[in-house]
């Protein structure tokens, strides 16, 4: 079962915070810091945001071959009747729901952060793949097995890939990257862009070059916060 977002965010933080502060960084100045390429899947590293960005590969994309049905989603990994969309209901309400058979949720109440807006109702919510599954295949997913893109499409190890937003703000994204669509609030996007490369770096995917002009441009009037990444791959 996912963590809440909440308790993932402040473990990541005090993360950044301690890796900052340990005295071995210090003594460590004078040498020169691994690149992400030279990190392992499991590696845990703490980067600033703006540096990676820098470090991920740009290229063009391609969908060619691309169907949703490729990513399997939504599964129930701990077969605890709850798949992958009511974990992520349940971790992120501010009022937890009543959970019936089969992990129906009844009331509860949620903030949708891309368009500051609170439900009442699971129902009027979508769970967003932050990194949408489209633009996943287009960035380097069409090179892994089934298997590797159903733990893309299920991620609750990570609590950006996934969020629960409302259902209107999620149909607008659709299949669309920061170049041509952010949220509705404006007073989400830094934490949208800085999160976005998050993902992006966790799973080592590829960015365009309107999609690096437009992560650029909009970090650079956000602060350049250190990220806290698992690499999965």
């Amino acid at each position: 079962m996912r963590l809440a977002r909440t308790g993932r965010s402040a473990a990541a933080a005090l993360s950044a915070l301690a890796a900052l502060l340990t005295p071995a960084t210090a003594h460590a100045a004078s040498a020169p810091a691994p690149t992400l390429q030279q990190h392992a899947p499991g590696d845990t590293v703490t980067v600033p945001v703006r540096d990676a960005l820098a470090a991920l590969t740009v290229q063009d994309e391609s969908r060619t071959g691309y169907e949703r049905t490729k990513f399997k989603h939504w599964t129930d990994a701990d077969r605890d009747s709850c798949n992958t969309r009511a974990e992520v209901l349940l971790a992120e309400a501010i009022t937890a729901p009543e959970i019936g058979a089969g992990c129906t949720l009844t009331g509860g109440l949620w903030y949708s952060a891309y368009d500051d807006q609170y439900f009442d109702a699971a129902r009027k919510l979508d769970v967003d793949h932050l990194v949408p599954l489209a633009e996943a295949w287009d960035s380097g997913a069409s090179a892994w097995t089934a298997k590797e893109r159903e733990l893309y499409a299920n991620d609750l190890d990570d609590a950006r890939a996934l969020i629960a937003v409302s259902a209107a703000s999620n149909r607008s994204k659709a299949d669309q990257d920061p170049s041509t669509w952010l949220p509705p609030y404006a007073g989400h996007w830094c934490q949208y862009v800085t999160d976005w490369v998050a993902d992006k770096t966790r799973y080592r995917l590829t960015i365009d070059p309107a999609e690096q002009t437009a992560l650029a441009q909009r970090l650079a009037v956000c602060p350049d916060q250190p990220i806290t990444v698992t690499l999965a791959r």
